[in-house]
């Protein structure tokens, strides 16, 4: 359930959850996406007899790894060994493989530190300081200002900070808006960027079950790959780690830290309407048509298959998980649930002449932001993600850099900004391979939709369709192109404007004719709806602190959470399910599925069987609180010891986008017990495990 880089744009506390626990939310659950910088103490001193130090804390922080793919991670040895899920690298495993030599159906273990592979684009971050910057950044809006000009104050005032933050520390700095523009924190990481892949099983292991186990629980993957950070082309000396442990077992406190990608449970009922009714059924119907499209493009031979097959995976995994948030929102308890948590909120508000003078009118302002947007939203979302296109990517990327550089940091686009440079670049220089068959295709499918979405007399379609038909401009836009060679595009950069005014690139200027638009239409989504939002749930996040305090945790932004819960199953249909599942059960699976798309395993795995331990715990639940962008988060004791690998979250956590059930919600994560028995019996891997395992 990671959060893939095509996916990102699409995809309350126990005292805050005045909007945020759904229905049946038992009185146990322990619901929260918790900062480290604010950690619910009591609750967990008093119920779990737990009480994290400001050490302990530190040291998790410090050893807990942002994917720029999406994902979490951790560091789990002392010279730069780093854990995630193979979900969360198979984009990048599968850059460094070719034809000739497919790591993801192989897999790959590097038992020498010479032998193990460069990664290109791959970049991991560690949170190392977090500063509280909302007086400074509300100190920018000014008495008067409507809420685009304060909007844009703000993000001139962020803008300096953040350049002032890289300039002291040489940290890469990002300033993120919490509780939705009630507080603003200063996050600055340690970067690195010569990472390289270590271990990975076979993808077959790794997702077995496919699409048919996927957000479903038992499970049965090994869903785990190592990585090793280099630094001056040593291995990285890091002092911050997590050790292993003996295991678990069930009824344990389980604390998951990572990087939850993105929730709205504090959203106003009007907003989460919007994204009932036209955000995600938008989605979702490009995701099933991509979907389909591209089944159809692997099913044409064996290396079309392999190039398609981590789009293809990225596309599925993310039509069933917004399946389950619209199905969450279309369920009646769960909005009620949401309009009584509201109304008693407004009614807090309208008690006090004061109150409703300051927050009163903030819901409404919201409501009217979203119906307004009803009906560009679709065309909002075309033009705004652009053509699924490695390709129009990079270009696009191009065209704007040389326009964005020459202005002020402040009123630059904000991913052109001085502190998003370093990673731009490394995505864009990036000597990851490109696949011309699979360009056009997705060219082509981009330029369909466009046209059937918009019109094929639409302007902006005619300028893109250049007078043919979709296939035939694809092919045109793909084969002329030169921007597959990273070369190109850096010599388009350092040219500057007047190397792309003189550039006849058909990419260059398909993004050049269609970023106008483009531009004219995010510039009313962030005057008429961005700085409506932030403004406006600045006040309802007031509102909130008043009537409960500030012990409370904000919507995931992609930044460090800790959540926890016990180890423990739950009932579905009827049966009571067990917390655990065991090596015994993978190959049950196995038998009982043997030949269905999902359930091959690697040949090593089926003749190896009796090698290993088969009452080893494979997979796990707990009633962690998690969301996509958690994946290849660390499952730790309160020792700060590994005793598990997060990978997915059941079905009936789906809407957890929007509420938490904590009677079904539930965390599937690899046991620890099963990465040391995977890697000792059917890898060889007696080096790793060494190093993992030293104390």
């Amino acid at each position: 359930m990671c959060i893939k880089s095509m996916l990102r744009a699409w995809t309350a506390a126990v005292a805050f959850a005045a909007g945020a626990a759904g229905p049946a939310t038992s009185a146990r659950a322990d619901e929260g996406m918790w900062l480290l910088t604010n950690p619910p103490l009591e609750q967990l001193r008093s119920k779990y007899g737990f009480e994290p130090s400001s050490e302990w804390l530190d040291h998790v922080q410090k050893s807990c790894v942002r994917f720029s793919t999406g994902g979490s991670g951790s560091l789990v040895s002392g010279d730069g060994l780093v854990m995630t899920n193979h979900h969360v690298a198979s984009d990048i495993i599968a850059k460094i493989s070719t034809s000739e030599k497919n790591l993801l159906a192989s897999g790959f273990y590097a038992a020498a530190r010479d032998q193990e592979i460069p990664c290109p684009e791959l970049e991991l971050n560690i949170l190392w300081t977090v500063e509280d910057v909302t007086d400074r950044v509300n100190a920018a809006v000014k008495p008067g200002m409507k809420p685009a000009e304060a909007n844009a104050a703000r993000e001139r005032a962020i803008a300096q900070i953040t350049s002032e933050a890289q300039d002291k520390s040489g940290l890469l700095p990002e300033v993120v808006a919490l509780y939705q523009g009630g507080k603003y924190h200063l996050y600055s990481y340690k970067r690195y960027t010569d990472v390289r892949l270590v271990m990975a099983p076979e993808q077959d292991i790794a997702s077995f079950g496919g699409d048919t186990d996927n957000f479903e629980y038992p499970r049965f993957s090994l869903d785990m790959c190592f990585f090793r950070i280099y630094g001056n082309g040593q291995p990285l000396r890091n002092d911050h780690r997590l050790r292993w442990s003996d295991g678990s077992r069930s009824g344990d406190l389980a604390i998951v830290v990572g990087h939850p990608g993105r929730t709205s449970r504090l959203n106003t009922v009007e907003h989460l309407r919007f994204i009932r009714d036209v955000e995600l059924p938008d989605r979702l119907e490009t995701l099933w048509r991509a979907e389909v499209k591209l089944q159809g493009f692997s099913a044409r031979n064996a290396e079309y298959d392999r190039i398609a097959s981590e789009q293809l995976g990225g596309v599925a995994n993310g039509r069933k998980a917004l399946t389950g948030q619209l199905a969450g929102l279309l369920d009646p308890a769960n909005m009620d649930h949401k309009i009584a948590a509201e109304k008693r909120l407004r009614e807090f508000v309208d008690q006090d002449p004061a109150r409703r003078e300051q927050w009163g009118d903030a819901w409404d302002k919201i409501a009217r932001a979203q119906q307004e947007r009803r009906s560009w939203a679709p065309r909002y979302r075309l033009l705004n993600g652009g053509l699924s296109s490695e390709l129009y990517q990079h270009a696009r990327d191009i065209v704007r850099l040389t326009e964005e550089l020459p202005k002020p940091n402040g009123d630059r686009l904000r991913e052109y900004r001085e502190s998003r440079l370093e990673s731009l670049y490394n995505s864009l220089y990036s000597p990851a391979p490109i696949h011309p068959p699979l360009e056009i295709a997705n060219v082509e499918w981009s330029l369909s939709l466009l046209a059937e979405r918009l019109g094929a007399d639409d302007p902006l379609v005619q300028t893109a369709l250049a007078g043919k038909s979709p296939r035939a401009r694809a092919e045109e836009l793909v084969n002329g192109s030169t921007l597959a060679d990273p070369a190109a595009r850096r010599a388009l950069v350092e040219g500057g404007a007047s190397a792309v005014a003189a550039s006849k690139d058909p990419m260059i200027r398909l993004a050049a004719a269609m970023d106008p638009a483009a531009r004219e239409i995010r510039k009313r989504y962030e005057d008429q709806v961005e700085a409506v939002e932030r403004e406006n749930y600045a006040k309802i996040a007031a509102a909130k602190f008043a009537l409960e305090g500030e012990s409370t945790y904000p919507d995931a932004t992609f930044t460090l959470r800790m959540t926890f819960g016990p180890i423990e199953g739950y009932e579905q249909d009827g049966q009571m399910l067990d917390p655990y599942t065991d090596f015994a059960g993978l190959y049950q699976r196995y038998q009982d599925r043997k030949g269905k798309p999902g359930f091959t395993l690697p040949q090593r795995w089926v003749e190896g069987k009796d090698k290993l331990d088969l009452s080893t715990p494979f997979n796990f639940v707990s009633s962690c609180d998690i969301i996509g962008g958690n994946s290849g988060s660390p499952v730790i004791n309160t020792r700060g010891e590994v005793i598990g690998l997060v990978f997915d979250g059941n079905i009936q956590s789906l809407p957890g986008a929007f509420i938490y059930d904590g009677e079904v919600n539930r965390a599937v994560s690899v046991d620890s017990r099963a990465i040391i028995e995977s890697l000792r019996k059917m890898y060889g891997a007696t080096a790793l495990v060494e190093e993992i395992l030293a104390k």
